[in-house]
């Protein structure tokens, strides 16, 4: 494998973007994903310099910009400023949301009207050297296997795809299905182990884990999300958990 193993900024929404650097670096962990809500708003150029001028000196690199845009609800538009804060950030991977219900809630035209939106959300990263990645998620477009693929084969772009993540509503059997099935767009990943609403050490899924990275092309960053306490000090058993996993 050649996964980078890395930190999703908002699993410490608490904490300020130069002590999640401190936290990382503290643990060995030097890729992050900066959420656009707390620690890296776009437009706000100063701030992500100084981030940027941080990670850097502490030898740290963004994998991507974890946005809230989202495609049919945001202007286009307001694409340009987060386009600009990932590259002031150091990443040309965006992280978006298709749309804002599950796939099944959109009627005919609206899904028309969405997928015209991605469309042009994909010439425009294309235009820009970005690659704009929905979240695969719940209450969006990105809710299930079969509506995925169909939005990813209606924009047909390779600036326009995927993260995965197992859906903890469902069994296993289904994750590891979209996860097979899904992995030629994917580009990063969210590691975490939930059970409905149950956060739960990732070690408790270690074999899940390892059947599921098995789908992939072991390129994709992993991107561990939200501590199973909440905890920053519960940071560095998470992270040798998933070391165990990809078997380092």
């Amino acid at each position: 494998m050649n996964n980078k193993l890395g930190l999703v900024s908002v699993s410490f929404r608490e904490l300020t973007p130069f002590q999640i650097i401190d936290l990382m670096k503290s643990v060995g962990i030097s890729v992050v994903e900066w959420g656009s809500d707390v620690h890296a708003p776009c437009k706000e150029d100063l701030q992500l310099k100084e981030i940027a001028e941080y990670q850097k000196k502490n030898g740290i690199e963004c994998s991507s910009y974890g946005t809230y845009f989202r495609a049919g609800v945001t202007p286009i538009e307001e694409l340009e400023s987060y386009i600009n804060a990932a590259k002031i950030l150091g990443t040309d991977v965006l992280r978006i949301w298709c749309g804002d219900k599950d796939s099944e809630k959109y009627p005919p035209e609206e899904k028309k009207s969405l997928f015209e939106n991605c469309r042009k959300l994909a010439a425009i990263a294309e235009e820009n050297d970005v690659i704009l990645c929905c979240e695969c998620h719940s209450w969006s477009y990105t809710n299930t296997l079969a509506s995925t693929l169909e939005l990813m084969k209606a924009v047909n772009s390779k600036n326009f795809k995927m993260y995965w993540q197992p859906n903890q509503f469902k069994d296993f059997a289904t994750n590891l299905e979209y996860a097979e099935k899904i992995a030629e767009y994917t580009v990063n990943i969210h590691v975490f182990n939930w059970q409905g609403e149950n956060k739960l050490p990732l070690i408790e899924a270690r074999d899940e884990w390892r059947e599921y990275l098995k789908k992939f092309s072991g390129n994709e960053n992993l991107l561990l999300e939200f501590m199973p306490d909440g905890k920053p000090q519960s940071l560095e058993t998470e992270y040798k958990s998933l070391l165990e996993i990809v078997g380092e």
